[in-house]
């Protein structure tokens, strides 16, 4: 069964970034290799990955618009029309820019992913949209030990969750959440 995961970091006051949208706080931060919450074993169940354009663009920008590192169909969600499209070398990447409601490009998401999971790459906001809706279903949050002060929230919404699991990688503490799909903590 396709699920909709978010498995982001942040800071221990609950930020994903500052007001100007920066990760310099992640940069600096020793994170560990393996484990239960390694990065390579999360990629290779995902089958298709939704992000907000500012987030978007900071891969972009960090990373270069001919290093597209995901070989999986991505929608961003946005609303400018400036945004390039990230390329692999000469390729372009699987970019699907969309304005539609998270609804609807869940659906598609989850026919491109093939039974495969769904990565919920951020913003909080983006990530908050689904959880509305129901299709959030898990939060693996990798918590660093700073603190920023104000920022771009986690996850600016109310959501119930239940701690399913938490552990240690490099100097992130690691919290795995599962959504809980009504406000009474019921499934």
């Amino acid at each position: 069964m396709t699920r909709m995961i978010y498995y982001t970091a942040s800071t221990l006051d609950g930020f994903l970034a500052t007001e100007d949208h920066s990760l310099d706080w992640l940069l600096t931060r020793e994170s560990g290799d393996g484990g239960p919450f390694d990065y390579e074993k999360f990629i290779a169940g995902i089958g298709a990955i939704a992000m907000g354009s500012s987030t978007y663009r900071w891969v972009l920008d960090h990373a270069g618009e001919d290093e597209w590192e995901y070989d999986l169909p991505c929608w961003v969600f946005t609303h400018r029309n400036d945004l390039p499209v990230a390329r692999t070398g000469d390729e372009p990447g699987d970019i699907r820019f969309t304005q539609k409601d998270v609804r609807q490009v869940y659906d598609e998401m989850a026919e491109a992913a093939n039974g495969r999971d769904l990565w919920m790459v951020g913003g909080g906001d983006l990530a908050g949209q689904f959880a509305e809706r129901g299709l959030l279903d898990e939060l693996i949050v990798s918590f660093a030990p700073v603190t920023i002060g104000s920022g771009r929230p986690l996850l600016p919404r109310h959501v119930e969750m239940r701690l399913t699991e938490l552990g240690q990688s490099g100097e992130f503490a690691v919290l795995r959440y599962e959504v809980l799909k009504d406000s009474t903590g019921r499934l």
